[in-house]
């Protein structure tokens, strides 16, 4: 945004903190690139949305892939949430939820890639309200979709890491023959020591998580194969077709049952969220408006297909539902695991499901980092300048890693209470981020501002685009309803008061203070062709904040 712009932005909005804000902003540092020749494609077109590239592009089309497919962890995520369609409405619930909720993310998945495509940065589809709202309201939109998203990350990275616990204690559990049951506390103890040891691995180099990245979708697949073929030929009494598709048993206490049937949706929707994800590391992808849409596109489409798949198997092999409800893991599919190939298959699988949620959190956490670091580069944080810094050895943002798995470590603290509180996590994963994605889909139908890169839906667009935020409101409503009646402090939905909190937060704290300093996306770079001024900024001389000093550091 030029000088102009920015004083035009200020006088549209007639307040005089919008004025004396954007005049602080204007006051500060814009990097002149003048050597375009030594910027390649990616970094180019980088520096004409405003910013210089800070992070290695490491990241291949297969990695890429992978990347995509790590944050929905199909298999872990699938076993994980498996429970609650099964509550909601029984087999037929379990089937249908995700046929139909995962078409509704499929079409917000690809909304989301073709904004991805036309606007490639770490701050995702936060950084696009810039270009899709009108300039008068750029502060207020990217605001909110920025809170919004950030809040459905650290649910999201929360979550995953509140189930990696779950299913490592399943499998301790099974193991021991069910002697031993997991408690709460125990629980959220583990789940801490596992999110340390992902902020451990994301204080890496992103070389070092691009090759960890690379490999898994393979690894994957193979789980994901072997065990459906495990499962269909190990167990003896399967379900009959009749009774999977269209055997209705409500547990929840909902009436009427069709009701209760629509909290289902909640399994596809969680697993198939964060779409944003690889986004978030455009900046460390080599092509990103081609790679980065074309990975979340391909990946989850595998996802739906393949969760679809995987969820109607572990229907057909379910057993007694009631009972299967009841398992003392407290994890329906790790019982079906152990009822149909026996204890040592079981603990197998189980552990298989551990890792690949492992990575999920790795990938998550890594996205989430990458997200702070991008809003503190915009100041929308606060100590904004503690969280942008980059260290010098690792080149990736270290504080903004641990302010973020801090951040997911606390927030599990509720499971102390009880796992209806941490169920409200998992819903507000699907609510925060699917409406952080819908602001800018929304603005983009509206306002006809809209420029497509490379992967555009052509004609197509604006028909998913409707479908994408028409769900998005559908779902929205049944997940801040109680899944369980009659209700109790007990099994309360406590998304709607967190959502209230954070809501409270936000708005607070934009009169409190946003609004005299926060502009929207802000201009960090100018890029320049044919000039001849005295100060250039090559691509090979950066400026970069180090641990607190403006160091000139070599980039490579």
């Amino acid at each position: 945004m030029t000088d102009s712009q920015f004083v035009q932005q200020a006088q549209r909005r007639k307040s005089s903190a919008a004025i004396a804000a954007l005049e602080k902003a204007n006051q500060g540092h814009v990097a002149v690139v003048e050597d375009i020749a030594l910027l390649d494609e990616a970094d180019r077109r980088l520096a004409e949305l405003g910013y210089i590239a800070v992070y290695k592009r490491e990241f291949s089309w297969l990695s890429c892939f992978s990347f995509a497919t790590s944050i929905s962890g199909l298999f872990a995520s699938v076993a994980t949430t498996y429970v609650y369609p099964l509550e909601a409405g029984g087999a037929a619930s379990a089937v249908w939820c995700w046929l139909i909720s995962g078409f509704g993310g499929m079409c917000i998945a690809l909304s989301v890639s073709e904004l991805v495509s036309a606007y490639p940065t770490s701050g995702g589809l936060y950084f696009t309200c810039k270009y899709l709202a009108p300039e008068a309201w750029v502060p207020e939109v990217s605001w909110l979709c920025g809170w919004l998203n950030l809040l459905g990350q650290i649910a999201g990275a929360a979550s995953t890491e509140y189930g990696c616990a779950q299913l490592l204690l399943a499998a301790v559990s099974m193991s021991s023959g069910f002697s031993y049951t997991p408690t709460n506390g125990q629980t959220v103890g583990v789940m801490a020591a596992v999110t340390i040891f992902h902020g451990c691995l994301n204080s890496m180099s992103t070389s070092y998580l691009e090759k960890m990245t690379r490999g898994y979708v393979l690894f994957h697949v193979g789980v994901l194969v072997s065990c459906c073929i495990t499962l269909l030929v190990m167990t003896q009494d399967k379900h009959p077709s009749s009774y999977v598709w269209t055997n209705v048993l409500p547990e929840a206490g909902w009436s009427p049952s069709g009701f209760s049937f629509l909290f289902g949706f909640l399994s596809a929707s969680w697993t198939m969220t964060d779409y944003d994800a690889t986004a978030h590391i455009a900046e460390e992808i080599k092509n990103p408006e081609i790679k980065a849409p074309w990975a979340i596109a391909t990946a989850l489409g595998f996802t739906y297909i393949g969760g679809w798949l995987f969820t109607i198997v572990l229907t057909y092999c379910s057993g007694d539902i009631p009972t299967t409800l009841l398992s003392p893991m407290a994890q329906p599919a790790a019982q079906i695991f152990y009822d149909n190939i026996g204890p040592a298959g079981g603990v197998f699988f189980t552990v298989a499901a551990f890792i690949i949620l492992n990575f999920t959190g790795i990938t998550a956490m890594q996205a989430g980092a990458r997200t702070v670091w991008a809003y503190s580069r915009d100041e929308m944080l606060p100590l904004s300048h503690v969280w942008y810094k980059i260290n010098n050895t690792t080149t990736t943002p270290l504080y903004s890693v641990w302010l973020f798995t801090m951040c997911c470590a606390i927030i599990n603290l509720i499971g102390c209470g009880s796992y209806t509180a941490i169920a409200a996590i998992f819903n507000l994963t699907a609510i925060a981020l699917d409406w952080s994605y819908c602001i800018p889909i929304l603005c983009k139908m509206m306002f006809g501002k809209f420029q497509p890169g490379p992967f555009h839906l052509g004609k197509a667009s604006f028909w998913i685009n409707l479908w994408a935020v028409t769900w998005t409101l559908f779902v929205s409503i049944i997940f801040v309803l109680p899944t369980i009646r009659p209700v109790t402090a007990e099994n309360m939905n406590y998304v709607c008061v967190i959502l209230v909190a954070v809501a409270i937060f936000a708005v607070g704290y934009w009169y409190a203070a946003g609004r005299y300093y926060y502009t929207g996306p802000r201009v960090k770079a100018q890029l320049v062709e044919g000039a001849t001024a005295d100060r250039k900024l090559a691509h090979t001389d950066e400026k970069r904040i180090v641990e607190g000093d403006e160091k000139s550091i070599t980039a490579s």
